[in-house]
């Protein structure tokens, strides 16, 4: 069994959720609201200390059409740093309509509004997470 930590990567916030490869349930780890790399990056080590995970995998925001964006760009620079940083693999996943899937299902669980601040990317975070469960891996793109 190994564990498999998600990033929903944001310019001022990170969602992270964990799962195992076994079960292939994700599970909401926190938020990391913060804008400078270094408190970032040593949130994150702290979390792949305690979780060791054997993989990553990073939310990819495309366009409507597939196409890429600055986010896009932003999101495969960030997961470039964490296999630099971690030397872990880490897969990239299409994260479009994660966020509004996210929000219906705190929407149905009664979170509503800026009540879903806190946990908004989490939840996003557990979608990326599930779309790699879901997808075989030669179809997620690989960091090198």
């Amino acid at each position: 069994m190994s564990t498999v930590l998600a990033f929903d990567f944001g310019a001022a916030r990170i969602g992270v959720a964990m799962g195992s490869t076994e079960l292939g349930i994700p599970h909401p780890v926190e938020t990391i609201a913060a804008t400078d790399n270094d408190t970032r990056f040593s949130r994150i080590e702290a979390l792949i200390r305690e979780w060791q995970p054997t993989q990553l995998v990073v939310g990819l925001p495309l366009t409507e059409d597939g196409e890429e964006q600055d986010s896009s760009r932003l999101a495969r620079k960030f997961a470039n740093r964490l296999h630099g940083r971690f030397s872990l693999p880490v897969a990239l996943v299409d994260e479009r309509y994660t966020s509004a899937a996210a929000s219906e299902a705190l929407n149905q669980s009664g979170l509503k509004g800026r009540k879903q601040k806190t946990a908004l990317d989490q939840v996003a975070a557990m979608q990326i997470l599930q779309s790699y469960f879901d997808a075989p891996p030669a179809l997620s793109p690989l960091v090198e």
